[in-house]
């Protein structure tokens, strides 16, 4: 996230808090698409991370990519964390352990997503090259320990390193040593909300299997397709993962607002500074559990706002729909996830057939093929079948999608080549996790920097 957010509107009820999840409804067209994709930095000299300070470090790095287009920095205690576009070109933010990521502008077709990604990966190289640092498209890093990762100068990022290791053992190596790419889509309605919501939530697992891309960890392989996804099963069970009632067949706005009254929150910010808040819930807030321990203990829309950010459910919902599930991954694959998402979820007809394929797949079910393809990917199970079964058919519907949307680009091409990574991959029937590993035994010799050279935008 490259900026937590200001707005002093008092709250008055819980219902105001719906209210806001609800403001974020919108026709269709006017729906829009937002990507996001992070990615990790290296010196090309000898694959060592990037650190923040230095003169061929992060917030170098910042400070090019800044001279370049022009955008406004993000400070944190007068450190440049960030860059933000104007009149929402989207903005450049880093995670924990340095990954930069680019989170994208709300654009109208994939067309146009694919463009912004494909500018500000050329931008990244142009400012990179000139200070040694290459980019890594791969969903952990492959050779760095935790301890060796760099800690970037983020004040909420200090607030969780001090409470992860209190409710998980994974929650570090989410921050510092994984990647992701995340697609934002819109809803109409609560229950265009629901059907959407419903869906992600069950089909995660399978996107996270088609874009398994993380099987190296400290140098070696990890004997996992999805290091990443593996991760998220014990970073803060309270905060993230399935949630159960979203499975319930009359579930609502109200539903996720009391859910998330009751997970703990990370920090409130006053006048720019960020204060922990991690011993009460947003309900205590409420109730009055931070007065006289921050300044201006009540709570405001900017707060509500902010700890929406800090929860981390496979599916989030804000005033929009963020899908989770999938590994960071090469160039092409930055498209490929939104064309899945909206291939399945902006078309009418293809989200009735998707929905009635999954709406009774049960919370145990999902559950435990979420366990399962870390490890397994595309051989996990799944009924009489494997996730490779339910992968073919939902990037078949998410194609029949793209053309239904028919949204075509200045040479009359419609959005379903995006697909073509994803198609490649099941036509395998083997994950990227598990081609890199086998092109690390095969082809190149166990060398690390032949998979540098592999990954690198």
């Amino acid at each position: 996230m490259a900026r937590d957010t200001t707005d002093l509107t008092p709250i008055a009820s819980i219902e105001d808090l719906v209210g806001h999840i609800r403001g974020g409804e919108k026709p269709a067209s006017e729906f829009r698409i937002g990507t996001e994709h992070e990615k990790f930095g290296f010196y090309t000299a000898d694959l060592s991370p990037v650190p923040y300070e230095g003169e061929r470090g992060i917030r170098a790095l910042l400070e090019g990519m800044r001279e370049l287009n022009g955008w406004d920095p993000i400070t944190d205690d007068g450190r440049i964390i960030g860059l933000a576009g104007h009149s929402g070109e989207g903005a450049i933010s880093l995670e924990p352990g340095g990954q930069f990521e680019l989170s994208g502008a709300p654009l109208e077709t994939i067309h146009a997503t694919c463009r912004e990604s494909n500018a500000h990966l050329a931008q990244v190289r142009a400012v990179g090259e000139k200070l040694g640092i290459g980019f890594l498209g791969i969903g952990s890093s492959p050779s760095w320990t935790l301890a060796e990762t760099p800690k970037m100068p983020k004040s909420r990022y200090d607030i969780m390193r001090g409470y992860m290791p209190k409710v998980g053992t994974r929650g570090l190596d989410m921050m510092d040593r994984t990647t992701t790419i995340q697609v934002n889509l819109d809803f109409s309605s609560e229950a265009d909300m629901r059907r959407k919501m419903q869906v992600g939530m069950r089909l995660q697992p399978v996107a996270s299997a088609l874009f398994a891309h993380s099987p190296f960890t400290d140098g070696r392989p990890n004997g996992l397709v999805s290091w990443r996804s593996e991760v998220w099963t014990d970073v803060d069970n309270q905060r993230s993962g399935l949630l159960p009632f979203v499975f319930e067949e009359e579930f609502g706005y109200r539903d996720y607002v009391e859910w998330a009254l009751d997970v703990p929150m990370y920090f409130v910010m006053r006048d720019g500074r960020y204060h922990d808040a991690t011993t009460v819930t947003f309900r205590q807030f409420m109730d009055g559990a931070l007065v006289g321990k921050v300044p201006d203990a009540v709570p405001n829309m900017g707060d509500w706002t902010n700890h929406l950010s800090t929860v981390f459910p496979d599916v989030r919902l804000k005033r929009f729909l963020e899908m989770r599930g999938a590994d960071g991954g090469p160039w092409r694959r930055i498209c490929a996830l939104p064309a899945y998402w909206v291939g399945l979820l902006y078309d009418e007809a293809t989200l009735d057939a998707v929905a009635a394929m999954t709406a009774d797949w049960s919370f145990a079910e999902v559950d435990a093929m979420r366990s399962a393809v870390p490890r397994l990917g595309f051989r996990a199970p799944f009924r009489d079948g494997t996730v490779l079964d339910i992968a073919r058919q939902t990037v078949k519907l998410a194609r029949q999608g793209l053309i239904a949307r028919n949204r075509l680009n200045e040479d009359g091409n419609d959005e379903s080549f995006f697909l073509a990574p994803l198609e490649e991959v099941v036509a395998r029937g083997t994950t990227s996790g598990e081609e890199l590993v086998r092109l690390y035994e095969e082809q190149w010799d166990r060398q690390m920097a032949a998979v540098f050279r592999h990954v690198t935008y």
